[in-house]
């Protein structure tokens, strides 16, 4: 009969090298002869056998029933079948069991079958007294067959019934038998692997280091000490505290006042010195934790003592080290706090003063650290300490935070945000030469937020906080930069309201996206749009990408969003056309979606399925996304121009990009940011960044488009500098699908 395997602990007999003894098979002629069953009964038994087999089926169906109407037998059946048990063959194979004892069969094979029955109930859980259960319905189901069965003989009915209630009695009497040998097995089993754990925790206490003792309070006497404890203290363990005559006098009162507060119910511990020794002075830490009864009242302590000597010249040496990096010999956080405390404390004594705290986090270290080991991470971080340091003044704090983390606090300074701002670009600028390491050119950048004293916070802690808020909020929005802001607040308390309502957008079909045009300004003619994705919030109408997209990228639905948009754009795109040309289609990607392994593939699968080649679809990126891992950015890069996917950079010249890999980089769009456009009609600077911007583009080899173009005296000013396209509310604010195919129409062929 099927049963479930189930694991158990090893017994100290079941341990290599050792034996365990079989158990003594139960002895069928004892029962047999208590039940008087004779020769005379099992062969009337049986020659009745298949007359007593028919309705097999009927009471199989009684038996089902039975098992299943009792909840406790139920659950046993139902935790048997998860631990993939067969239930239909287990009843099979008890019913089966019960017709095999119409044969008369009482040899040792039969006896053997019964006791391995009884066995498998114990390790199923099936309680002797459900069997009972079982054979009342078997024995019932049986009589009324002797009683009406026309087959069997009128005169061996009375012995026949009495032939079968032995036969069922003595089957029960041995599968019992068998229940409770396994029960006492199992508990002897148990008590061995007590016996064994008893031994190994005697073991592990006498070669342990601690020291371990158990006070009883109500007799003050120690009631318990480790072999530890007996061999250092060569003198009678005296309660409470054994060795206390080698406590000197000013710590042993510490001890004693210690002892009273755990007498009061208190863990305590502490650290005391012993008497000089050989080797000098010895120091222990001391813990005492009182077991207390229901109401309160300590009846015991476990004390415990250790040698902690070593710890506490380490502790000493490392209070020393406490202010200062290993790696890179700067300030570390405790310093820097401490500076920033005392730099707040100047200000606040000289009206109109303020200080700039900064934090920075390097982009690529973590990347250079794993792959090329701690020991070339240590000469980076010792690098950048190196030229951090030089663009900072005297009375600046530069300060290794902890990882890839420095901490920046500018003191006394009249005009904080023009200060930080113009230390940021010098960081940046120190920064962006390659640092050198076994000869190898390693690129890194950083990521900065910026508090200010006392706009942001008036405390140390709260100016830290804020600066690290900035510093994430930055690397989200993938600029290199950010200062402070008190809204972003009520963006924490809007992202966690998007937070819940993003999960099922797609479902509900909540997101829609919206197209605007590009023009050449060559032709004049539409030549492309980019698709910008909004959410149809049902209560805040629509909303923009920069408001939700975070959000998406947190809760791990970037992905999906992005394919939605790849397959949604692809397919209402290939129905386009421009002057009778086909037009193409770009989307921009989150730095999240674009760091996502499975990218290019999910882009190859929408293009199969849109059935639209790749030279149909154009990638955005922000600089950002591109330079926070460079490598894996050219790999990605790389693939994409192998489906015919052009990439064009957004937002290009607010990123501080590294040109020299840029130009090896297979991109074929920059995107002039639109807060270039907005002086160029006063700001000779502006248009001086935007010329260079197009002639760094053209001598690249890309194609060079303005977005925001919101006046055509902006127009006119980009097609003399020789911009290829552009984009903005001068030519279409962004529209709808059904609404830009009309839009399109109506152009002039």
């Amino acid at each position: 009969m099927p049963t479930p395997t189930k694991k158990r602990r090893r017994t100290k007999e079941e341990r290599p090298g050792a034996r365990k003894k079989a158990p003594h098979p139960i002895v069928g002629k004892e029962f047999n002869y208590v039940l008087q069953l004779t020769a005379e009964d099992t062969a009337r038994l049986a020659r009745y056998r298949d007359v007593l087999a028919q309705g097999a089926a009927g009471f199989a169906e009684t038996t089902y029933n039975y098992l299943f109407d009792n909840p406790d037998i139920a659950d046993v059946m139902y935790a048997y079948e998860r631990q993939g048990g067969n239930i239909g063959e287990l009843v099979r194979g008890h019913l089966q069991h019960q017709l095999d004892l119409l044969s008369g069969e009482i040899d040792d094979k039969a006896t053997a079958r019964s006791e391995e029955l009884g066995r498998s109930h114990f390790r199923l859980g099936v309680k002797p007294v459900w069997s009972i259960g079982a054979y009342r319905l078997f024995l019932e189901h049986l009589q009324g067959l002797i009683a009406t069965n026309p087959q069997i003989a009128h005169d061996d009915r009375d012995a026949l019934e009495s032939a079968l209630v032995k036969m069922v009695f003595r089957d029960l009497a041995i599968t019992s038998e068998a229940y409770w040998r396994a029960a006492v097995e199992q508990l002897t089993d148990q008590r061995d692997e007590l016996g064994f754990e008893q031994n190994l925790a005697g073991e592990l206490l006498s070669n342990i280091p601690q020291l371990l003792w158990t006070v009883d309070i109500e007799s003050n006497r120690i009631s318990y000490a480790s072999p530890g404890t007996r061999a250092f203290c060569t003198e009678p363990l005296d309660a409470p505290i054994p060795c206390l005559y080698r406590i000197p006098g000013s710590e042993r009162q510490r001890v004693l006042t210690a002892w009273q507060q755990v007498i009061d119910g208190e863990s305590v511990q502490l650290e005391v010195r012993l008497a000089p020794q050989e080797d000098g002075d010895r120091w222990f830490r001391m813990a005492f934790y009182p077991m207390a009864n229901r109401r309160g009242r300590v009846l015991r302590v476990h004390c415990m003592m250790e040698d902690v000597t070593e710890l506490h010249s380490d502790r000493e040496r490392l209070e020393q080290l406490s202010t200062q990096d290993e790696v890179t010999g700067l300030p570390n956080r405790t310093l820097w706090y401490d500076r920033l405390g005392s730099a707040l404390a100047v200000a606040r004594r000289n009206p109109g003063a303020s200080v700039a705290v900064m934090v920075l986090d390097i982009n690529q270290f973590k990347m250079y650290n794993d792959s090329l080991g701690h020991q070339a991470g240590d000469q980076l971080l010792s690098q950048i300490g190196q030229r951090l340091q030089k663009v900072l003044r005297d009375t600046d704090t530069l300060a290794r935070l902890g990882g890839d983390e420095f901490g920046i606090v500018l003191p006394m300074v009249q005009d904080a945000e023009k200060a930080a701002e113009r230390v940021v670009r010098e960081v940046i600028t120190s920064l962006a030469a390659p640092f050198s390491y076994q000869k190898k050119d390693l690129c890194l950048s950083t990521t900065i937020g910026i508090a200010v004293y006392p706009q942001h916070g008036e405390e140390a802690h709260t100016l830290a906080s804020h600066a690290d808020s900035a510093m994430y909020r930055a690397k989200w929005n993938t600029v290199p930069y950010l200062f402070y802001e008190s809204e972003s607040a009520e963006s924490a308390s809007e992202h966690l309201q998007f937070s819940g309502q993003l999960h099922g957008a797609l479902e509900r079909q909540e997101f829609e996206l919206y197209y605007q045009p590009k023009v050449d300004l060559a032709s004049g003619q539409i030549c492309g749009a980019e698709a910008l994705l909004r959410w149809k919030h049902p209560q805040q109408g629509l909303v923009l990408p920069k408001r939700f997209i975070p959000v998406a990228e947190q809760l791990g639905m970037i992905s999906p969003i992005t394919d939605w948009v790849l397959h949604t754009a692809l397919e209402q795109s290939k129905h386009w056309s421009a002057n009778s040309a086909p037009m193409s289609i770009s989307i921009n990607v989150s730095a999240r979606s674009f760091q996502s392994p499975g990218l290019v593939g999910r882009i190859a699968k929408a293009l199969r399925r849109a059935g639209v080649k790749g030279s149909h679809l154009e990638v955005e990126i922000t600089e950002g996304t591109l330079m926070a891992d460079l490598e894996e950015a050219a790999r990605t890069l790389s693939k994409l121009n192998e489906l015919g996917v052009s990439i064009a950079i957004d937002d290009f010249g607010t990123g501080y990009s590294s040109l020299s890999y840029l130009k090896s980089l297979p991109i074929d769009t920059l995107k002039i940011d639109q807060s270039f456009l907005q002086g160029m009609a006063n700001n000779p600077k502006d248009v001086a960044i935007v010329r260079s911007i197009i002639e760094l583009g053209h001598n690249l080899d890309c194609k060079v488009v303005a977005e925001g173009v919101e006046g055509e005296a902006v127009r006119q000013q980009l097609q003399e500098l020789g911009c290829d396209l552009v984009q903005g509310f001068h030519i279409s604010e962004p529209l709808p699908d059904a609404v830009f195919r009309e839009w399109l129409s109506h152009l002039p062929h």
